[in-house]
């Protein structure tokens, strides 16, 4: 599967109707963003089950604004719409995978109870 082009419109509807959605902020004019590219692009063919988007930050600053996008490229992993990686650096295509295979293995109802716990603690106490 080629990438998606990712936008304020579709962005939303992407992450929520897909499984797992790896997302790319890039620019052209960004040199590490043009070396990550291929890298991107060949991980989305042989990973038919993953939705890879791609965000141009030039063309969709509200977005990279939403996100909080300070350094490019900027990968993102959401799992069942849940942000489980955000990190500025182009990867290496064998670190591309082992991200895919741990975002893969997680098991989601675990993520889901530690999340909210760690949002009860944060929570101010009732009273």
């Amino acid at each position: 599967m080629a990438t998606v082009k990712l936008t304020a419109t579709n962005f939303d509807e992407v992450v929520e109707g897909n499984d797992i959605v790896l997302v790319d902020f890039w620019a052209s004019w960004c040199g590490p963003c043009r070396m990550f590219a291929p890298v991107f692009e060949e991980a989305s063919k042989t990973h038919g089950d993953i939705v890879f988007g791609k965000v141009d930050t030039e063309d969709q600053q509200e977005l990279a604004a939403r996100f909080g996008i300070m350094s490019i490229p900027t990968l993102m992993a959401f799992r069942e719409q849940t942000l489980l990686y955000a990190q500025p650096g182009a990867l290496p295509a064998p670190t591309l995978q082992l991200l895919i295979d741990k975002v893969r293995e997680l098991d989601m109802d675990e993520v889901r109870r530690r999340i909210a716990e760690a949002e009860q603690a944060a929570a101010p106490a009732a009273g």
